[in-house]
């Protein structure tokens, strides 16, 4: 009887955890990616944000310069085509974001990575 009510137990946690790890989405998350497109970051002075089109565009900021180019998915990992930027200069601002190429989601958060492939920094999904 004891060993009947500990396997229930035991199915009972494993279909909770199943249920609520399959609702986080994201690329990387579950079974089905969902599309990196749409809006990463937060807008205001200073913040890094990325709009990422359906289409293949970008457009975006560093929190100072302005970003625009191009992205696509392979494989689970997005990868930012040509980004062009305009070159201004604003102090106390962390420009990171335009070291941009490559990046992974985990649920609602975007991984960057430089050339390298060293992580640069992260933006929260927001639309």
């Amino acid at each position: 009887m004891r060993r009947r009510g500990r396997i229930l137990r035991l199915a009972a946690i494993g279909l909770l955890l199943q249920a609520t790890t399959g609702c986080q989405g994201g690329v990387g998350a579950g079974d089905e990616p969902v599309s990196a497109a749409g809006t990463w970051g937060r807008d205001g002075a200073g913040q890094p944000q990325l709009v990422l089109e359906e289409d293949g565009r970008l457009h975006g900021t560093d929190g100072c310069n302005r970003l625009m180019g191009s992205w696509q998915e392979d494989d689970r990992q997005i990868v930012f085509g040509e980004v062009a930027t305009t070159m201004m200069y604003c102090e106390g601002v962390d420009t990171w974001l335009s070291g941009l190429s490559t990046a992974t989601i985990d649920r609602s958060t975007m991984h960057i990575a430089d050339r390298a492939g060293n992580e640069i920094g992260t933006l929260e999904r927001t639309a």
